[in-house]
């Protein structure tokens, strides 16, 4: 589920940043190339948080003992 959610958002803001981008600088705006970008955003978030580790530091865990 996390991983559709994660498309969904990038989905939705990369194509807001795609039309707003494309209106400022006059070209015409290109849907594929929205779709193109959230998804390679969307496996960049996916691999970072994979990457990122979950446990917390020792320092962390005795300030919340």
């Amino acid at each position: 589920m996390q991983y559709i959610i994660t498309f969904f958002w990038s989905f939705l803001l990369v194509s807001m940043l795609n039309y707003v981008v494309s209106s400022v600088l006059s070209v015409d705006f290109n849907f594929m190339n929205g779709v193109i970008v959230s998804l390679v955003f969307s496996v960049l978030v996916i691999i970072i948080a994979a990457i990122i580790p979950n446990e917390s530091t020792p320092e962390a865990e005795a300030e919340h003992h």
